[in-house]
């Protein structure tokens, strides 16, 4: 029996589904997209709200011709001085928030893991080891140089935690990076408490940077960590499309024209950049690569060309935010923003664990 057009199926019709559903494509297409627009839209008001209380909150109270007068740059009353003190602050908040944002993102998506982050992964661990030796062993004192020690630290300890999961059948699952990781974050911890113990010349500033906060930044520091951070995010970026492919699978990846190890090469690096200078003038900052990867996953899907920069959107909001809450519950102190990611990403891990099958690990 012949065919007659009206009744040959359209070519774009996906199997299983009918007219209807294939003509409503375009509107839920159109939906999707006005939905993440909205998204982010909310977003970046949000962020924008926590710069204003971030800059408005401390010690001390102000009002908001202080406000802009310190954002100006105006120190004439012990008020405008505290705003203006609070301005490289947020800015270093913001930064750091959005350099380990996005490397949780990338770290993720690079061994396919949902539980990647440079703290888990150890990697926040080695950048923290090698600045106190750094301190300790080379007398550095500047932030360039404490960056610099810090990214080969988290390179170190990034191939060494890759290298010991991929010992024995399987590769390097992601249990065994996660494994490896917690177990090189501990002796790293170990290996720091070693060196800081007899050396009370240092103890004091760097039990104060380990717990991992932003109240020493300065427009120096921010200056200083610009230009890593600017390679850093490049790198990321570039790969978003990668590894899209990368998810489907090594040799699916390669079937679509990419090349799996060069991708998670330049990827990796470009985290580890990230991650070793957000340790080096923040601390190790944990839980913030972990939790907002997912969230931003949940809100806009997997596409890493939108995940990427919304998490590092989005890192940037949660470490202002807890930064603005630590200087709230403990007014007129403050509680650093280490402490505060760390309340919030442990029930956040569980809450992931508990989610993901053991057997997909």
């Amino acid at each position: 029996m012949t065919t007659t057009p009206a009744e040959a199926p359209h070519r774009d019709a996906v199997p299983g589904t009918s007219a209807a559903d294939t003509a409503s494509a375009p509107e839920g297409r159109a939906r999707r997209v006005s939905v993440r627009a909205g998204a982010l839209l909310l977003t970046v008001a949000v962020v924008c709200g926590l710069c204003v209380l971030s800059v408005a909150i401390g010690s001390r109270s102000v009002g908001w011709d202080d406000i802009l007068a310190g954002i100006a740059g105006h120190t004439d009353t012990f008020e405008q001085a505290a705003v203006f003190r609070r301005v490289p602050r947020t800015l270093l908040a913001l930064v750091v928030g959005a350099a380990l944002g996005l490397a949780g993102a990338v770290m993720q998506g690079v061994t396919r893991n949902p539980l990647a982050d440079p703290g888990i992964l150890g990697v926040n661990s080695g950048a923290a080891l090698a600045v106190v030796l750094g301190m300790a062993v080379f007398g550095l004192s500047s932030a360039f140089g404490f960056i610099w020690v810090a990214i080969v630290g988290a390179a170190l300890s990034a191939a060494f935690v890759y290298g010991i999961a991929s010992l024995g059948t399987g590769g390097p699952t992601p249990l065994k990076l996660v494994l490896s990781g917690t177990a090189t974050a501990a002796a790293m911890t170990s290996f720091v408490s070693a060196i800081v113990l007899p050396r009370g010349d240092i103890a004091e500033n760097v039990q104060q940077w380990q717990i991992g906060g932003v109240g020493g930044g300065t427009f120096e520091k921010v200056g200083a960590v610009l230009p890593f951070l600017v390679v850093g995010f490049l790198l990321c970026l570039v790969c978003a499309q990668a590894l899209n492919s990368l998810a489907l699978g090594d040799e699916l990846a390669a079937g679509l024209g990419e090349k799996p190890a060069l991708v998670r090469g330049i990827a990796a690096t470009g985290a580890v950049v990230l991650c070793g200078t957000a340790t080096a003038v923040a601390g190790p900052i944990g839980f913030v690569g972990l939790v907002v990867p997912h969230v931003c996953r949940l809100l806009l899907g997997p596409d890493h060309r939108r995940l990427l920069p919304f998490s590092a959107l989005s890192g940037a909001g949660l470490l202002v935010a807890a930064d603005v809450l630590g200087r709230i519950v403990a007014r007129p102190a403050e509680i650093q923003v280490g402490i505060i990611t760390a309340l919030v990403g442990a029930p956040f891990l569980i809450w992931i664990v508990r989610r993901t099958k053991v057997r997909e690990l």
